[in-house]
């Protein structure tokens, strides 16, 4: 999967991501623009300006990478949970767009997975999910028929979100 060699995209992942602590009532100026322009502005644009390349093969499957936090906000959240929600809407639409293509949409919101960004966190690398269960799903998804779509992957840590 990936680029073919006609040039085509066989998968899109939308994966860039930020992440701002605080709370709406404290966090820095511009958080919310910062994670809005980031978490979903990116994905947005470069869906935007593969679609044509991605649709000359009247198939493909378009990943986006969200968070937990599009379904349920919080603590310590703030701009980001609020930058989250539009992901329920963005895939979803496209979703229906891309129908007619043979272009399939799917949603991942995964919880706490263990990357670099929880390295000194003090969170024991055993609680949360590993970044290669995360790929195994996006792998399965991807090799159903072009008869099947899975919408939306929702993923967990097995003893739960993080408090």
């Amino acid at each position: 999967m990936g680029i073919g060699n006609e040039g085509s995209i066989d998968v899109l992942v939308n994966n860039a991501g930020a992440f701002v602590p605080g709370s709406v009532h404290n966090e820095p100026d511009g958080a919310l623009e910062e994670m809005m322009a980031i978490n979903m502005f990116s994905a947005y644009h470069v869906t935007r300006a593969l679609i044509p390349v991605i649709d000359t093969a009247k198939s493909g499957h378009i990943f986006n990478m969200c968070s937990i936090a599009s379904l349920q906000a919080y603590r310590n959240g703030g701009a980001y949970s609020i930058s989250s929600m539009p992901w329920q809407a963005f895939p979803g639409n496209l979703r229906e767009e891309m129908k007619p293509h043979g272009i399939k949409v799917t949603t991942v919101l995964p919880g706490a997975v263990y990357t670099d960004s929880w390295i000194g966190s003090g969170v024991d690398s055993k609680r949360i999910m590993e970044s290669r269960d995360i790929a195994d799903m996006i792998y399965a998804a991807a090799l159903l028929s072009p008869k099947a779509c899975v919408e939306d992957i929702v993923m967990r840590p097995q003893l739960g979100d993080l408090p």
